[in-house]
């Protein structure tokens, strides 16, 4: 009896387990993130930040990658980026190219990132959503002290 009621414990948690694994679409492209769109998948621009003073560029006035969804979610197969690194600003548009003016201490007009919310899916697998409302505009995810940029578009 006691034998009987083990397995059907050990069935019932690996039931609930395999419950919890992602049931959704896999970045075809590992480090990059994807914005979910129901069941599709649509790849962030990937580009690098031109230093300028405590200013970062980036080249084109707007973004390919485009989604309606304030709170967008990404996912993304995380192999050399640690998502929980990874920081979101607005991008302001000026002379036909984005940029972002990162705040140095307490000074007003510089931007802070916004809030991020990572969730591990499995494996490599995570979950990256904005965690409040954004507005429509030029946005960038980035990884900490690093140039590369993935951009998208809010509209």
């Amino acid at each position: 009896m006691l034998l009987r009621m083990l397995s059907l414990i050990g069935l019932s948690a690996c039931f609930l387990a395999g419950a919890d694994k992602w049931q959704g679409p896999v970045p075809p492209k590992p480090d990059i993130p994807y914005l979910l769109h129901a069941s599709n998948l649509i790849e962030t621009e990937t580009g690098q930040a031109r230093p300028e003073k405590n200013t970062a560029v980036i080249s084109g006035a707007s973004s390919p990658a485009r989604t309606p969804l304030s709170e967008p979610i990404f996912i993304m197969d995380a192999r050399n980026i640690t998502p929980e690194h990874l920081e979101l600003a607005r991008l302001e548009v000026k002379g036909g190219n984005r940029e972002v003016t990162m705040s140095t201490g307490r000074r007003r007009g510089g931007s802070r990132f916004l809030h991020l919310q990572v969730t591990p899916l499995g494996g490599h697998l995570y979950k990256i959503e904005a965690d409040e409302p954004l507005e429509n505009g030029e946005y960038a995810l980035s990884p900490s002290g690093d140039n590369r940029v993935f951009c998208f578009e809010i509209y």
